[in-house]
């Protein structure tokens, strides 16, 4: 059961009935809201979402306010997330027939950071799918995590707002479309390149030409597996 205003206990379903009415009533003014839904106690299943996860849980200052968002991603109450370039859009269920909104900027990713990355990335990230699916070494794996030059954002990188009345430094409706964000990336690792401004083409890109620099730099030379053609002539009777 949940708690909410004048000492009223709500029961689980009178919930997911309350949020159910909620989304009818949002579809009539905007038929392309995207409510989150998942399965199970799992918030994130997919490398990025959990990694996305981990990071945010990873500042002092996150994770004592996160753990309040969770149950909200969990009952349903995210009634529509959006993702664009550098920020996130978000409708929460409050309590009674209370609707928040909640924007969340994150801040471009830096040049000399993203410089730094796409120079690690030489020659070991083979396709675009090994990088949605996380199938990449372990070297790459710390670095992408790395708190000072990693793809994940700081808190100094993140600012947000909501309009619910709580004055708190991060509401629980905050909280929760922070979790919210990580589990998108579940259905669609592209919308982390997304949010954090960054060509994913790129990182492949840059493996890429380390691939082809390496084979542009032996053509020409002998190895030895090669024959020059003298030898091929005693083998063959030339």
């Amino acid at each position: 059961m949940s708690f909410y205003d004048y000492g009223y206990y709500e029961t689980k379903a009178e919930k997911r009935r309350r949020i159910g009415e909620k989304l009818e009533r949002l579809r009539k003014t905007d038929p392309n809201i995207a409510p989150l839904t998942i399965e199970g106690n799992t918030l994130a299943k997919s490398w990025w979402g959990k990694a996305w996860g981990k990071n945010l849980e990873s500042y002092a200052d996150y994770k004592s306010r996160l753990s309040r968002g969770k149950n909200y991603v969990k009952q349903g109450a995210i009634l529509d997330l959006k993702i664009e370039e550098g920020k996130v859009n978000a409708k929460i269920s409050g309590s009674g027939s209370k609707i928040y909104d909640c924007e969340i900027h994150i801040e471009r990713l830096s040049d000399e950071r993203l410089k730094k990355i796409l120079e690690h990335c030489q020659n070991k990230i083979s396709t675009l799918d090994a990088l949605l699916t996380g199938d990449f070494s372990e070297e790459l794996l710390e670095l992408f995590q790395d708190k000072s030059y990693g793809l994940f954002p700081s808190p100094d990188e993140i600012s947000f707002r909501c309009n619910c009345p709580d004055v708190a430094y991060m509401c629980k409706h905050t909280a929760a479309t922070l979790y919210a964000v990580g589990t998108k990336f579940d259905d669609d690792p592209m919308f982390f390149f997304e949010l954090r401004q960054i060509e994913s083409e790129n990182l492949i890109q840059k493996s890429v030409e380390k691939k082809l620099e390496n084979m542009l730099e032996h053509v020409g030379k002998k190895t030895s597996r090669t024959m020059d053609a003298s030898k091929i002539s005693d083998v063959f009777g030339l």
